[in-house]
């Protein structure tokens, strides 16, 4: 029996791509440069799509295929997917939440410390040879008893805020309805920010939030402040944020997402209390190969008539 077709829009370890290869006919969208080629040759044969948040699927990419049933998310995160086209179509839209919600927590925390306590910059003193010719290095600020501010307190905020208690920092957050949570709520960041020493931002991207963290609330930070981001760049005013990294109103930052990633803006760069990732939060062996699973498992639900694991609303 012939094997239904994948469009892999979105670059997959090869782990993955080998796990969907026994099921599936695979074909890689983003390693061909006969794009249009590749979706006339195959596009009565191809019923899935493969992608990622920072990739997407739009309208015209879904026209090209029309026995397409199912375009599933390699992430959480499914902002640049076209879900009104896709629901029009009848194309089912699946993601990966919770397997990677402590890992990006994890991360979370990492850059903070990162970021307050200068660890890219203590290793260099000792790498590049401060420590010897120059002695002790400046004295950094500390994390633990600070009083902690989320944007988006749902399964990556909510983590985040429990690894906080560990460092006895009093947690406050901001989200459009109160929580059912033992923290301190503000109905936007704006609010939430003149009373908190760190900011950290895990609200889910999408146009929902498109500049949620705004000029207002960047310049209601207290000098001083500590920022960080694991959300999406599209939910930060960039240039509210540059300037304040500019002024140093911000005293430190932790960023693994940007606007226009990976062409961010070069600024980032003259920053030295700045840590910078590459959207690489998930990026363990361990989380990509839940990831992968779970996008499979949706896939194969799909092609079985089965009810999808983690459909999207």
């Amino acid at each position: 029996m012939t094997k239904p077709g994948v469009l892999v829009v979105g670059e997959l370890p090869q782990w993955d791509l080998d796990a969907l290869a026994e099921r599936f006919e695979v074909h890689l969208y983003y390693a061909t440069d006969d794009k249009p080629g590749m979706l006339a040759r195959h596009r009565d044969t191809i019923r899935a799509i493969s992608t990622k948040g920072e990739v997407g699927a739009d309208a015209a990419l879904m026209d090209a295929l029309p026995k397409l049933e199912i375009i599933a998310c390699y992430g959480v995160g499914y902002d640049l997917i076209d879900v009104a086209a896709a629901k029009a179509r009848g194309i089912r839209v699946t993601n990966t939440p919770d397997v990677l919600t402590e890992e990006v927590a994890d991360m979370a925390i990492g850059l903070l410390l990162a970021a307050a306590r200068r660890i890219p910059a203590g290793d260099a003193w000792v790498r590049d040879g401060p420590w010897k010719s120059r002695g002790s290095m400046p004295l950094t600020t500390r994390v633990w008893g600070k009083r902690l501010g989320i944007v988006g307190l749902g399964r990556i905020g909510a983590a985040i805020a429990r690894r906080a208690e560990a460092f006895r920092m009093p947690v406050a957050y901001s989200a459009r309805q109160k929580r059912d949570a033992p923290y301190d709520w503000y109905p936007t960041p704006a609010a939430l920010a003149p009373h908190v020493d760190i900011l950290m931002v895990s609200a889910a991207g999408g146009e929902a939030t498109r500049g949620l963290v705004d000029r207002a609330a960047i310049e209601a930070l207290k000098p001083g402040a500590i920022f960080c981001n694991v959300s999406r760049g599209t939910v930060v005013d960039e240039a509210a944020l540059l300037e304040a990294l500019r002024s140093r109103r911000i005293a430190a930052a932790g960023l693994d997402v940007f606007l226009n990633e990976p062409e961010i803006d070069p600024e980032f760069l003259t920053f030295d209390h700045v840590v910078l990732q590459p959207h690489a939060a998930s990026g363990t062996v361990e989380t990509r190969k839940d990831m992968g699973r779970l996008m499979r498992e949706n896939l194969e639900a799909q092609m079985d008539g089965r009810p999808l694991l983690t459909p999207v609303a």
